[in-house]
């Protein structure tokens, strides 16, 4: 039974955030601090889950998944209504009268700074519960319902193009110079976010048009599932107008804004300073950072066996193995991210990470791929060479 609730901790945390906005003020602060901080501490505590249980029930782990489009909708209306002035309606009195706790005297004692933490708390559900989620199901493009949910809940983070982009463009090109996704060595994550985010819908554009000119249907046409998820994201920006007027679409803008972002983060962190000819060499597990974190794989549908999801893009995630012998990240996915923000210490922690793939898992080619790669990275320490641990001067002689 266990094998099965572990996948649903997700809906925990989500209505964690949700209660959180009700509680109100200092709630959400905490609420933050827990759900990141409880990342990195269970990722620490529990180490790694290596095993691959066989599912006699798959739908019901397909079935949990179609569940989190109601599940960030209910998130979305809780923060739409923390934010917004007014008891968005009645939930306020509902819940004071159901409960006993006055949400309403919450709601009025909320601060800047529980108002920040509240949109950064939206965004990480957008992030987690939806794009998350979403990564999931558009890959299951033979399943109309897994389609239909998870380009909604891409709509949340403005990104419905991903759809296109991820499963037709980054699954071929991933680890190359072609791919938007793929941060090159040297490069910071904030260009990144942009550089990614521009590129990637461009990408999806062309992609979607090339399969609309094959069908002989128009491009700039509903037949276009990218300019439909435009739409899509622009209806939900509606909703959020009707209900909480500028102030709380704005807000929601924002989060959506952080959900996008933390998915480009997460590129950056899969696929940093890989390198591989897609002409000569299929993709394979040593081109993507890969982390078997117990907490972080039963909390993220094993997004962490990334090794295995780039080798076979099909498998369902209750299916994906977990390839130690893969290179493999700083850590879980939450206690990365936090690094990946900070360059310096990304730079530093991930330079000899970076000549270990060379000197480990690159083929001779990718060795020549790399020492370019190296050259044009603008750090002193990959500069060097393979062999840069070995040949770097020691600071303290």
């Amino acid at each position: 039974m266990f094998q099965y609730l572990k996948y649903f901790i997700f809906h925990v945390i989500g209505l964690m955030a949700a209660a959180s906005m009700y509680l109100g003020s200092d709630a959400i602060v905490y609420g933050l601090a827990v759900i990141f901080g409880g990342y990195i501490f269970l990722d620490a505590i529990l180490g790694d889950d290596t095993t691959t249980p066989t599912y006699k029930h798959p739908w019901i782990l397909t079935v949990q998944l179609w569940l989190a489009l109601p599940l960030l909708s209910f998130i979305l209306f809780s923060f739409l209504w923390q934010v917004s002035p007014g008891d968005m309606l009645g939930i306020g009195k509902l819940l004071t009268n159901l409960t006993g706790y006055d949400v309403l005297v919450a709601k009025t004692s909320s601060t800047i700074l529980s108002m920040v933490c509240a949109t950064i708390i939206t965004g990480l559900m957008i992030g987690m519960v939806g794009t998350i989620t979403a990564h999931e199901l558009t890959h299951r493009t033979w399943d109309p319902v897994s389609m239909f949910v998870g380009r909604w809940l891409l709509a949340f983070s403005f990104d419905v193009a991903f759809a296109v982009e991820h499963v037709y463009g980054h699954h071929r090109y991933v680890s190359t110079t072609k791919d938007p996704a793929t941060a090159p060595r040297g490069r910071n994550v904030y260009y990144h976010i942009l550089s990614s985010t521009v590129r990637g819908n461009v990408s999806a554009l062309k992609l979607e048009s090339d399969r609309l000119k094959k069908l002989r249907k128009g491009v700039v046409s509903i037949n276009n599932s990218v300019l439909r998820g435009y739409v899509m994201s622009a209806f939900i920006v509606m909703l959020a107008f009707v209900a909480g007027g500028v102030q709380g679409m704005l807000f929601f803008i924002a989060a959506g804004l952080i959900g996008k972002s933390l998915l480009e983060i997460v590129n950056y962190m899969e696929h940093y300073g890989m390198v591989r000819n897609p002409d000569t060499t299929p993709v394979q597990p040593r081109h993507s950072w890969n982390t078997n974190k117990r907490f972080s794989s039963w909390s993220m549908f094993n997004l962490t066996r990334h090794s295995h999801h780039h080798a076979h893009g099909n498998v369902p995630y209750q299916e994906l193995r977990p390839y130690p012998e893969a290179p493999t990240m700083l850590n879980g996915y939450l206690a990365t991210i936090v690094i990946a923000i900070i360059p310096p210490l990304w730079h530093k922690l991930m330079t000899p990470k970076v000549l270990e793939w060379d000197a480990k898992y690159a083929s001779d080619e990718e060795k020549e791929l790399a020492k370019i790669a190296n050259a044009k990275s603008g750090i002193s320490g990959l500069q060097y060479g393979i062999n840069a641990s070995e040949r770097m001067p020691d600071p303290s002689s």
